[in-house]
């Protein structure tokens, strides 16, 4: 079984097709720095239809406690994805105030990357690993960009964990062979512009990913 997360929704056609579609998990962004970005009152509106069927992630990088407060009342999250440079402490505070778990979030581009997950162990209730940003960019994810895959060979991470970075139907499979993901995130790769969803890519991305998790 393989889980998907779609992620950066920002219109109700991209939900439906996710829902439609067998998504696990519904992620919404809150950052200025995405073309993703919405406001906490519009994606509560947009998460409704989802509520019972699918889990509901709310991104944000670095928040601030005014903006995790924001989000919190008017989502209602199943989980909070940190996607920035929180610190382990800073993720135990969060979970502690907020009492949802928390997603967090690593760039990856070597083995340290991966081995830094372990500080992380006792506040995260799963970790994510997503390409390191270009340089050229400030946006946290979404960019369209794959890690090494061959870099997860032989690790042994201590919480569950999905694969993000430069994902699209075209090469899901093959994603979850090498790295043998259980579960996975697609933002851009399923899209028709930033920030609008593709129906069609969506479903063919779901489909081949739940399809990759029966053959194992």
């Amino acid at each position: 079984m393989v889980y998907v997360k779609i992620c950066g929704l920002t219109e109700p056609a991209g939900v439906a097709a996710a829902l439609d579609a067998g998504a696990d998990y519904l992620g919404f962004v809150f950052t200025p720095d995405s073309p993703r970005s919405i406001a906490p009152a519009e994606a509560a509106q947009l998460a409704e239809p989802a509520r019972g069927k699918a889990k509901i992630v709310a991104v944000l990088v670095n928040p601030g406690d005014k903006l995790l407060q924001k989000v919190v009342h008017h989502l209602a999250p199943d989980y909070l994805q940190l996607h920035g440079r929180e610190k382990p402490e800073r993720v135990r505070t969060i979970w502690k105030k907020f009492h949802i778990p928390v997603i967090k979030a690593f760039a990856v581009s070597n083995g340290r990357d991966v081995a830094d997950t372990a500080r992380y162990a006792r506040t995260a209730a799963m970790f994510l690993l997503d390409a390191k940003a270009p340089k050229d960019t400030a946006q946290a994810g979404g960019h369209g960009a794959a890690f090494d895959w061959s870099i997860l060979q032989g690790q042994s991470l201590e919480k569950h964990w999905l694969l993000a970075g430069g994902l699209d139907p075209s090469n899901i499979a093959a994603a979850i062979a090498q790295t043998g993901a259980k579960a996975v995130d697609v933002s851009s790769g399923v899209e028709s512009s930033p920030g609008v969803k593709d129906p069609q890519k969506i479903a063919a991305f779901i489909e081949a990913a739940k399809a990759s998790g029966e053959e194992k």
